[in-house]
């Protein structure tokens, strides 16, 4: 079975680490083999890390978290931007459009920007097939009873679920995960659209407020993001450097 990270984000939004820092510690302290990069309303990210991805072992999606005006639409497999603020069925209607798969990003999450559950049934109700799935287990929801009623959901609306860890520092990379046939992204997507992939638990590390709490003075109290620096032989290591 392969691994998927799929909802990471990096210092193109409101992340604290580089992306040449996520493929590193995805590549050397993970087991994953495929992590996407979905920064909040931007691909930039995303299209860097399918760029440097060659130079590391784990393999990139590119994708975006988009803030539409009932809650997070996670968007994989896009390589064209969508702008954010609009209708959450015209943004995955987009999505479709530009050859992406969307989904619906913690949907039970209290301290997120969520779709509200009464829309999400509404949504499946009147949109069959639009949705590719739901993020069942988030490793940065509060607590674990809000992945308890988004895996509910997914049984209920009879969507596929996806794991993901929504990582804003390197330590929550593979926090939550993927399962699924074969190791590639042509095997992920796939799987993907088969709903042939399991939500693996949401491994907890760190109490969620002073997780949020320590990134934010970190990245925006500090001024300070996660890179990597590699020596003469290609041995990497992280540092602590000052965003640009």
């Amino acid at each position: 079975m392969g691994s998927a990270d799929l909802h990471i984000h990096s210092v193109h939004s409101d992340g604290t680490a580089t992306i040449n820092a996520i493929l590193h510690h995805a590549s050397a302290h993970t087991n994953l083999d495929i992590i996407a990069i979905t920064d909040h309303n931007t691909l930039n990210g995303a299209l860097k890390a399918l760029e440097l991805a060659k130079n590391f072992r784990v393999d990139v999606v590119a994708g975006m978290e988009i803030g539409t005006l009932e809650g997070h639409l996670l968007a994989l497999f896009l390589e064209t931007p969508i702008a954010p603020g609009l209708p959450f069925v015209e943004t995955a209607k987009k999505v479709r459009l530009f050859g992406g798969l969307p989904f619906v990003a913690h949907p039970a999450s209290a301290f997120a920007q969520s779709l509200p559950i009464k829309r999400l049934r509404e949504i499946v109700q009147h949109y069959p097939g639009l949705l590719a799935g739901i993020e069942a287990e988030n490793g940065s929801t509060l607590n674990q009873r809000e992945n308890e009623i988004a895996q509910m959901l997914r049984w209920e609306l009879g969507l596929p679920g996806i794991g993901a860890s929504d990582a804003h520092i390197l330590g929550e990379i593979g926090s939550a995960r993927t399962l699924f046939p074969g190791a590639t992204t042509t095997a992920l997507r796939e799987a993907l659209e088969m709903g042939a992939v399991v939500p693996a638990p949401a491994r907890r590390r760190v109490r969620f407020f002073r997780k949020h709490a320590s990134r934010f003075a970190i990245r925006y109290g500090l001024g300070l993001v996660e890179s990597i620096e590699f020596d003469d032989v290609g041995e990497g290591s992280r540092k602590w450097v000052r965003k640009g």
